[in-house]
């Protein structure tokens, strides 16, 4: 669904993305872990054409998105879903409004139609009681649930998540890996996840990366990750260089 080969992005001296190339497979929960500021957010900005790499190929569905023109890109990203680090939601909509949004944009059905397609988003994520709100009045586990609705509005085949439970409190986080287990068991959807929250990750996740030094250094499934024995995705982990902390 996903294939990046040989990406490579820097600003000015500073290289931030040294060769990245991986593959994610078609229907699959897969997340790339990696430290604050390895270029997480990065990456998924470059996913989803926002910003073009110096070099190499990002090819979404079958088709590279790096070369696109803006028309062309366009309809790529009406198959894709986006769940930002701050929920990215208009402070000016409602919560259905928010929702609402992307499906005026490009479906071309009533507006009836729409609110129920609404009403089905906001159910599916526990935000039904809250339409009418504003995000300033949300909570920011609340928000992240409006902004997985919004991501899930029009049916992606895939979804990126930059940071899914960033800055929320552990029953929160709980409360948000339980949702997007539950709305990708509902569909044949491709999920993608930058994340540094290890065991939330590892908990849902099908495949895991980890971005170290501008290179994907290890993947493999939770249990081969906890088990590297590569220095780097040990100090990740475990936090220590040296690999698990023991107590005498």
């Amino acid at each position: 669904m996903v294939r990046l080969e040989n990406v490579h992005k820097s600003y000015g001296e500073q290289k931030i993305l040294n060769g990245v190339s991986f593959d994610v497979r078609r229907g699959s929960v897969t997340t790339i872990m990696g430290r604050s500021g390895a270029g997480k957010s990065v990456l998924i900005r470059h996913l989803i054409g926002l910003e073009k790499p110096d070099s190499g190929s990002i090819m979404i569905a079958g088709s590279n998105i790096v070369r696109m023109r803006p028309v062309e890109l366009n309809k790529i990203r009406r198959r894709i879903g986006v769940l930002f680090q701050e929920a990215a939601l208009f402070d000016s909509l409602s919560v259905r409004e928010n929702v609402a949004f992307p499906m005026r944009e490009h479906l071309k059905i009533s507006e009836k139609e729409i609110q129920d397609l609404v009403d089905d988003r906001l159910e599916k994520v526990g935000m039904i009681r809250h339409s009418e709100k504003f995000p300033a009045e949300l909570s920011g586990g609340m928000r992240k649930r409006v902004g997985l609705a919004r991501a899930l509005a029009l049916e992606p085949e895939i979804v990126f998540f930059d940071e899914p439970t960033s800055g929320l409190d552990p029953i929160t986080r709980g409360t948000i890996y339980r949702l997007i287990e539950a709305t990708h068991a509902a569909g044949p959807i491709t999920y993608l996840m930058v994340s540094h929250d290890i065991e939330g990750t590892m908990a849902v996740s099908d495949h895991v990366m980890m971005l170290f030094e501008g290179r994907i250094a290890a993947q493999g499934s939770p249990e081969e990750i906890r088990n590297s024995t590569d220095p780097a995705v040990h100090q990740f982990i475990w936090g220590s260089a040296e690999g698990p902390l023991t107590v005498d």
